[in-house]
């Protein structure tokens, strides 16, 4: 009679989805090669021109059961601008995606059914590579590697991208980790898994890259991740997160001490621009972009107010440090719409440009939709 009873309650809650469901018999498809295959670090050494787009926050309201709507609006507004680029001295290379492709990563059929079949058509139709940062809703929001929550998650992430990042043992990836960079042209490229922003083997891993790199060959460093730094929205204002704490204390001065360019993250569903300037040991001053791109295509937030910024800029007084928010987002969801950027790259000179899809299509956030980082 007991063990009847517990039937009778598991399938009642099972109806009420309060048993949470993912799809075991599946595997996650790898999302196929480029067309186009990224090329070997010294075999691009002498580009100078080029660009590439940014965007993050693919998961949709329906994933598991149709493929992302918002995200597809996105793709087809990225697929033209790859073809109108090859003509304008500044064609787009690759894409990178600060990552909650979907909505649980644990499930195959989410990857499958809404995602992998959208970034096969920027990997084909379009030919560009195509690069994903982890987000916590990917492979949860668990801080240590070892957790048996991140490994399900983890390992449909790692099938989805098979074809696209460096494998374990290669120079450019932190072995068991979803975290790796690239170099192209003069620009280098370092993707974190800021779930794991305390993790020292990450930490140690990425100090090495960029204390190794040849910084006469790469004076564009550039690095992507989840959680913003810094941010306004539902995971900001006055409150900080672990994350988000963790990134400032132990990757901030390090992003500092290698003048990285920019910044670009997600976690917030909308757009916002902070820039944050220093002066190094010998009075130089420097800058560094920092910028949430959190549209494309997950329910949108609203801005909720300022973080607390007092014992950041005390710790780095001696530095100098300052943060301007240069853009803030709009109060209400519908004045962040749909979007992502395009990053122009001619030197050491770079131009943003951030393209509104749909209803958004006038976005100007800058009273234009175009802004150069420096």
């Amino acid at each position: 009679m007991h063990q009847i009873a517990i039937v009778v309650f598991a399938l009642l809650f099972s109806q009420l989805g309060l048993f949470a469901k993912t799809s075991t018999n599946q595997t996650v498809n790898p999302i196929k090669a480029p067309k186009i295959p990224f090329p070997l670090e010294s075999a691009s050494a002498g580009i100078t021109k080029f660009s590439f787009l940014v965007y993050g926050d693919t998961r949709g309201r329906r994933d598991g059961k149709d493929v992302q709507y918002e995200h597809s609006l996105v793709i087809d507004s990225m697929l033209s601008t790859i073809a109108k680029a090859k003509t304008n001295g500044f064609p787009v290379e690759f894409v990178l995606q600060s990552g909650d492709a979907v909505v649980n990563g644990n499930d195959p059929k989410q990857w499958n059914a809404s995602f992998v079949t959208l970034i096969n058509r920027l990997t084909t139709e379009g030919g560009v590579s195509y690069f994903l940062a982890p987000g916590n809703h990917d492979v949860t929001s668990a801080s240590e590697i070892t957790s048996t929550n991140r490994q399900r998650g983890l390992s449909n992430y790692l099938a989805a991208v098979n074809h696209l990042i460096p494998p374990n043992g290669a120079l450019r990836r932190l072995d068991g980790y979803p975290v790796f960079a690239f170099g192209f042209g003069n620009s280098f490229f370092l993707a974190l898994d800021s779930n794991l922003a305390s993790d020292l083997t990450q930490y140690a891993w990425a100090s090495e890259q960029l204390h190794n790199l040849d910084h006469t060959r790469y004076p564009n460093i550039f690095a992507f991740f989840h959680h913003p730094p810094f941010s306004s929205g539902g995971h900001g204002g006055a409150k900080i997160e672990a994350p988000a704490r963790d990134l400032r204390q132990i990757y901030m001065p390090l992003f500092r001490e290698h003048h990285v360019r920019a910044i670009f993250t997600g976690h917030e569903h909308l757009f916002e621009h902070w820039v944050e300037r220093y002066v190094d040991s010998t009075g130089k001053k420097y800058r560094m972009d920092q910028i949430v791109t959190g549209g494309g295509g997950a329910p949108l937030y609203g801005y909720r107010g300022e973080p607390d910024l007092t014992d950041y800029l005390k710790v780095y007084k001696s530095q100098k440090v300052e943060l301007e928010h240069l853009v803030r987002p709009g109060p209400n969801p519908g004045d962040n719409p749909y979007h992502y950027l395009i990053v122009q790259v001619d030197g050491t000179h770079m131009k943003l440009d951030v393209i509104g899809i749909d209803w958004g299509s006038d976005f100007k956030p800058y009273r234009s939709n175009s802004v150069k980082l420096e």
